[in-house]
């Protein structure tokens, strides 16, 4: 089994809703076992501004499948949650990142692991330092807590608890 974290979000069409659904996608896969799960964090939109605030989570979960077949299953299912791409860094109804692979770093044409962004983004520290801890090291990036630190000028807060 490998461990990963899927990074979840959500700025249109109840995004709430949208994040409870993904999860539910995530736990129907064969060979995708959530095993920990973030509360969701509300942060400014990276990008164009004209657009509403980003629900964000992260889920650990356990997977015999590879980082490519991952990444194609958690489009196809951003695809079948009605996704589209209209604008870089837009609004989305559902966005689902792989974050970490193990601790793996690779680099192929359409997959970066871990995620290219992830170590200057609080949206996505922050989650991953409740699951993981902030002294878990993000591969040759370094310690999640010492990269917080980088990013404590971005707003964000807690929401909520995840909706069961």
């Amino acid at each position: 089994m490998n461990c990963v974290v899927i990074g979840l979000g959500s700025n249109i069409e109840e995004p709430l809703t949208q994040l409870a659904g993904a999860l539910k996608h995530l736990g129907a896969h064969p060979d995708v076992l959530p095993t920990k799960l973030s509360r969701i964090y509300l942060s400014a939109p990276v990008g164009p501004q004209d657009q509403p605030d980003f629900y964000n989570a992260a889920v650990v979960a356990d997977t015999t499948l590879t980082p490519e077949a991952l990444l194609q299953w958690l489009l196809d299912v951003e695809h079948e949650m009605g996704r589209q791409r209209h604008r870089h860094w837009g609004e989305r109804c559902i966005d689902l990142d792989l974050l970490l692979f193990d601790d793996l770093e690779m680099q192929t044409a359409s997959l970066v692991v871990p995620h290219p962004r992830a170590h200057q983004r609080r949206f996505v520290l922050d989650p991953l330092i409740e699951l993981l801890g902030e002294d878990h090291v993000l591969p040759g990036q370094g310690a999640l807590g010492a990269l917080q630190a980088k990013c404590a000028d971005q707003a964000i807060r807690v929401l909520c608890e995840f909706p069961q």
